[in-house]
């Protein structure tokens, strides 16, 4: 296997429905995406598709289960496995969520962990802040690489933040020295709940940390935006991914689809038009600014 060439162009999301088109085929994507948790085992056919599929496609692993903002301790057996299977893939990079999930619990042998199957948002706080660093720390010590960190869709805010949610994120990537997947649709989901402008909210983040990109389609609820990802990229995420890439230039960008997942030709119709949105912008340096590891 050769070693992943960096991350550029347009993806998406490899999904169990879509295995057969890209074994039989060779669909044109620049790369592709997975989360890591459904390839922890030690064999079988998701793995064996996955190993097939890296010689012919840079891969991303993005993982939705470390939960880097939780109270309890990060889970070593599963950054183990994530290890594990980062070193046999060899991912052009890693990603994973600013969020919390775990929580700590009595149970009859002591202390324990509960777990969410959700990615709850922070309070962007400098507690919070140091506590997500230390954590990036250690993932970042363990899989000896620079992962990236996304920005997560909320219902809800806390009043005692400190921070702006990409301001937050943007501090913690100055000082860990972590990369920051932007998902643009999660980012105007929050702009809608919240009250927010998404376009002054970009304004805190720097554009020399932005690894990759990610847009997705919601759903419009009766009092919220919901993130699903059940749909085609809606017209203000577009629009916003093409303000973007005019003003920063062109970022890898992936099309993530996970739920009522369609045919392969609508996910690659929605590739094609970041696409030709991306090509309206000229790539610019992505090295991050005034890093300081932990």
């Amino acid at each position: 296997m050769h070693p992943s060439a960096p991350l550029s162009g347009t993806g998406i999301g490899l999904r169990h429905c879509h295995y057969r088109d890209f074994l039989d085929g060779h669909p044109a994507v620049d790369f592709i995406e997975v989360h890591g948790e459904n390839y922890f085992g030690a064999g079988g056919r998701d793995l064996h598709v996955l190993s097939t599929l890296r010689a012919d496609y840079p891969v991303s692993l993005h993982g939705v289960g470390l939960a880097l903002g939780s109270v309890p301790e990060l889970a070593q057996a599963h950054l183990d496995k994530l290890a594990r299977l980062a070193e046999r893939i060899e991912p052009a990079q890693v990603s994973e969520h600013l969020c919390w999930a775990a929580y700590p619990q009595k149970s009859g042998h002591g202390h324990a962990s509960g777990h969410w199957n959700d990615l709850l948002p922070l309070p962007y706080t400098d507690e919070a802040l140091d506590l997500m660093a230390a954590r990036i720390g250690q993932v970042q010590g363990r899989l000896k690489r620079r992962i990236l960190v996304e920005n997560v869709s909320s219902y809800v805010e806390f009043s005692g933040s400190e921070y702006g949610e990409l301001e937050f994120i943007n501090a913690l990537a100055q000082r860990t020295g972590c990369g920051v997947l932007l998902d643009l649709n999660n980012l105007h989901v929050n702009a809608v709940n919240h009250g927010h402008d998404a376009c002054r909210a970009l304004l805190a983040l720097d554009p020399r940390h932005v690894g990759e990109i990610h847009l997705a389609g919601h759903f419009k609820g009766e009092d919220c935006l919901i993130d699903d990802h059940g749909a085609r990229v809606a017209d203000p995420v577009w629009q916003l991914y093409e303000h973007y890439v005019t003003q920063h230039g062109a970022v890898p960008t992936l099309i993530e689809w996970d739920t009522a997942i369609p045919a392969l030709p609508v996910l690659l119709e929605e590739a094609d038009k970041a696409r030709a949105i991306a090509r309206l912008a000229q790539p610019v340096s992505r090295t991050p600014a005034g890093v300081a590891h932990v």
